[in-house]
């Protein structure tokens, strides 16, 4: 949900439970999606209770964190920054953590809020953060996007139990 045709997403979800899995590398950066993510939690009425923040060591340790409490919350947001260096390393990152958490969203039937930023450079991450001065507020995005999808699982009769089964 980047830029020019992204939904004008509002929610609602006094009741859903919510794991926010986070990487700890680019601790500013972080901060900022962190902050993000809080924002559109409160912004929704998301209970402080029915919320859980999990921080790991790197966006590649988001998968399998995600993989391990999507069982147990109605949404998932996972939030991470990988920006390009001068090797491959970069690009395998990348396809990992993105391939592990589509792979946990479908295995699970637990939305995940895609909040991984894939930068070429610090800039643009910050730019994307939701910082004072960014373009974007791409933990808020990631956020709304999960709590979004919860809903219209339910409006569309697949809701998820209170011990985080289907119904």
């Amino acid at each position: 949900m980047s830029g020019a045709g992204s939904p004008a997403l509002q929610v609602h979800a006094p009741d859903v439970r919510v794991a926010v899995v986070a990487a700890s590398w680019h601790e500013v950066v972080m901060a900022g999606l962190l902050g993000g993510a809080r924002r559109a939690l409160a912004d929704a009425g998301v209970r402080p209770e029915s919320v859980t923040e999990i921080r790991v060591p790197g966006s590649f340790e988001l998968g399998v964190a995600c993989a391990r409490v999507a069982p147990a919350y109605d949404a998932v947001v996972a939030l991470g920054v990988v920006i390009r260096g001068g090797t491959p390393h970069f690009d395998y990152v990348c396809s990992a953590a993105t391939d592990a958490l589509s792979g946990i969203a479908v295995a699970t039937g637990t939305p995940v809020g895609f909040g991984l930023l894939t930068c070429d450079t610090e800039e643009q991450a910050l730019d994307r953060a939701g910082l004072p001065g960014s373009a974007e507020d791409k933990g808020h995005e990631a956020t709304t996007a999960a709590l979004a999808t919860v809903l219209a699982l339910r409006e569309a009769g697949h809701p998820r139990g209170a011990s985080g089964t289907r119904d």
